[in-house]
């Protein structure tokens, strides 16, 4: 194996970030989706993404391409930001059009300053136990995409799985080297699922892809020119939104939402696979957790205040009280502040069923966490009754709420760890601990913590209404309108 200090060619990551995590409903949500969430680790799913990068490139500084949805923009830089990353392009998208074109996007800004690195393409919400086979793989892979290839990991199956899609190599698969693509696979039932792993020249799909961005870009632009057109001209028409690329709204529209697997991997003569066999798992739903995670002799796997009797094979996840089983098998319980899960495990794809019904309710535990993370900090709606409503609000050191008004509350602010810089009108005072301050309707104010801990407050809202789209920003330092 090369040391990571021999790896000096210029690849640039891109990681694809705009998902949203449905079937591990109700951590996972729209607002804050499973690749943000710290599942298996005290990292989130990105962060550690993030982490096998820094091993591959060694001392070399990190600097990928992240594509996003525009609701994740400051989840994404807080994650970087927490683990001294700081990305060479942060794309947000205003409506997910599937992977083709975002790895478009990224490609197209890869090449922006002239330069035509390798990129390699990767989910942000995948696992790896073991990620040194990861980073051998990507280093064998090297060659090819340096010759042209377009280059697709491929996990070797240990089992018959019907979940994934699988590719078919036009030869026996060989170790650390690339084989041409045959073809690309459907999802297969049980007895095509036994065959392809009897067949020793299938793997599974993984979505990660190594390539040159100009070859990429070329195949794109041959085999569907209407999706290479619409992504040239959303990008030409992006603009720069603080450290976000905001890709033009009505030009992406009129992209065709499509897979890069179905756009040009299963038309190309360029498309290689490499064997990879790396403990990979794309956490995809409850039973990947699980299977992700250390468990005990019973087979259980537990994160958060538990107690389990009598109880074989289940996983639970507590966030907020104690959670207790007792006489049950192959069980998960999830628990938040403001829903509780309790599934078969062999049921977990499952789930789709009880997330649709939220939708169709217009339910919010399907969009939002009781605790609402912005640029500043975080928010948990306490309490809240016809007329008021009570949150902890918590704003982290040197950040500021925008400079605002409300036409229909007025808010009570009292201090309950650290120091507060209030505005009011044209008036401006500081309040410690134990103190508060009255914002009638209708007044200019703002709150910023200028301290180095964390500032706490509980705020009491009272008013006719208490939506959180009655909001006028005057000032913003986060760019939000």
């Amino acid at each position: 194996m090369n040391s990571q200090n021999d790896f000096v060619h210029p690849i640039v990551p891109v990681i694809l970030s705009g998902g949203t995590g449905s079937r591990l409903w109700p951590l996972s949500r729209a607002l804050r989706p499973k690749q943000f969430l710290a599942l298996t680790e005290k990292n989130s799913l990105f962060q550690l993404t993030l982490m096998r990068l820094q091993a591959l490139f060694g001392e070399k500084p990190l600097s990928p391409i992240v594509v996003a949805n525009d609701d994740h923009r400051f989840l994404v830089a807080e994650q970087c930001r927490a683990l001294g990353v700081t990305p060479q392009s942060l794309i947000l998208e205003p409506e997910g059009r599937n992977t083709a074109p975002a790895i478009a996007i990224a490609a197209m800004a890869a090449r922006f300053t002239g330069a035509d690195p390798i990129l390699l393409v990767l989910p942000s919400d995948h696992l790896f136990a073991k990620p040194a086979a990861f980073i051998q793989a990507v280093q064998d892979a090297l060659p090819s995409a340096l010759a042209g290839q377009l280059v697709t990991f491929g996990i070797v199956p240990h089992y018959a799985e019907t979940g994934y899609g699988y590719i078919r190599a036009q030869t026996a698969m060989r170790a650390n080297e690339t084989v041409p693509v045959a073809e690309f696979v459907e999802k297969p039932n049980a007895q095509k699922a036994q065959e392809y792993l009897a067949a020793g020249n299938y793997t599974w799909n993984s979505g990660m892809f190594l390539m040159r961005a100009s070859v990429f870009l070329d195949e794109l632009k041959r085999l569907q020119p209407e999706m290479y057109r619409a992504c040239e001209a959303a990008w030409q028409s992006s603009k720069t939104d603080l450290d976000f690329t905001r890709i033009d709204r009505e030009a992406f529209a009129k992209c065709p939402a499509e897979s890069i697997d179905y756009a040009v991997m299963e038309k190309t003569d360029r498309a290689a696979v490499i064997a990879l066999d790396a403990g990979w798992n794309d956490v995809g739903a409850w039973s990947s957790v699980w299977d992700a995670l250390d468990k005990d002799s019973a087979g259980n796997a537990v994160r958060g205040d538990t107690l389990m009797h009598d109880s074989r094979d289940c996983l639970v996840h507590a966030e907020h009280r104690l959670v207790s089983l007792v006489g049950v098998d192959n069980l998960v319980v999830v628990e938040t502040a403001d829903a509780v899960l309790v599934l078969a495990k062999e049921q977990a794809q499952a789930i789709k069923h009880i997330v649709d019904t939220l939708k169709s309710q217009g339910r919010s535990e399907v969009h939002a966490h009781r605790e609402v993370f912005r640029p500043w900090g975080s928010y948990d709606s306490v309490d809240r009754g016809e007329r008021f409503q009570v949150k902890r609000i918590t704003v982290q050191p040197g950040a500021k709420l925008s400079l605002q008004m409300h036409h229909h509350r007025a808010e009570h602010w009292v201090v309950v760890a650290g120091t507060a810089r209030v505005r009011i009108g044209e008036s401006e005072s500081m309040i410690t601990e134990n103190q508060s301050v009255y914002i009638p309707i209708g007044a200019v104010h703002s709150l910023e913590n200028p301290g180095k801990t964390p500032l706490e407050i509980i705020e009491v809202q009272s008013g006719s209404y208490l939506g959180e789209d009655d909001i006028v920003r005057f000032e913003d330092r986060y760019g939000r309108a």
